[in-house]
């Protein structure tokens, strides 16, 4: 196994690049744990470089187990010490293996006119860890994409990916266009809109869910604008009892995925 010793190194300069700044195609991923980088190697993405603690590889762990398996179908592999993972982890605490991995990037345009049968469509949400666990309660309810538009954080950020737990690995996910270009997009291949606001909408159980349908989320604070509210087939609104009057938008969008799962189950 080949080994770094320089925080200067080449491999360890392209892993900080992707810590302060994910690539905007969203085709070379930062990931950090055994757990990352496990689910990677399941959705069968490939690797440009993996990172393994040499302490990790003195004993039985699952670090070394996946990074000599990832060594063996020849991917490249660095055995590093604490100070240069600590450089290359864009964790405070290094878990013990870091990779950069590859996927292959989705057109935006074609999952809006695909046969995706349910979209979640997040409008302008700008944490990545908001993100990342809004995308994974898509999955967990059953969504087949995820549409980021707007201002959103990249979804494959690390913190996106992290907050994510594997499932922008697995799902797909696109992101890249403007929201009333996906809102037209959408119309236009047929797609029932459903727009999630604060007020006014029909309870979740009052919208039909059923055959190709997309909910539009909006982010942090303003949510989604009434321009593109205006454009969609539907309003639904989350009940809640006063003075609360909004929720973490992850946890908005779990409730109304799980909403049309009871539809569409």
């Amino acid at each position: 196994m080949k080994s770094i010793a320089s925080r200067q190194h080449p491999v360890v300069r392209a892993f900080r690049a992707l810590a302060a700044e994910p690539d905007p195609a969203g085709v070379r991923l930062l990931l950090d744990g055994a757990h990352q980088v496990r689910e990677a190697r399941a959705a069968g993405l490939g690797f440009d470089a993996v990172a393994v603690a040499s302490s990790r590889l003195e004993t039985s762990t699952e670090e070394a187990d996946l990074a000599r398996g990832l060594e063996q179908s020849g991917v490249d592999v660095y055995a590093v010490g604490d100070r240069v993972l600590s450089a290359i982890s864009p964790v405070r605490t290094p878990s013990g293996i870091t990779a950069v991995a590859r996927r292959i990037p989705l057109d935006a345009a074609e999952v809006c006119q695909g046969r995706a049968g349910f979209l979640v469509v997040a409008v302008d949400v700008q944490d990545a860890g908001n993100l990342g666990a809004l995308i994974r309660a898509a999955e967990a309810g059953g969504a087949t994409a995820v549409l980021v538009c707007g201002a959103s954080a990249s979804p494959f950020s690390w913190k996106a990916l992290r907050g994510s737990m594997g499932s922008a690995l697995r799902l797909p996910v696109a992101h890249g266009l403007d929201v009333m270009h996906a809102v037209r997009c959408l119309t236009g291949a047929g797609v029932k809109t459903v727009a999630a606001v604060p007020r006014g909408g029909r309870p979740p159980d009052a919208i039909d869910w059923t055959g190709r349908v997309a909910l539009l989320v909006g982010g942090e604070g303003a949510g989604l604008g009434d321009e593109v509210a205006a454009q969609c087939d539907d309003r639904v609104t989350i009940p809640m009892t006063p003075p609360v009057e909004s929720l973490n938008v992850a946890v908005a969008a779990a409730i109304l995925v799980y909403a049309a799962r009871r539809q569409r189950v």
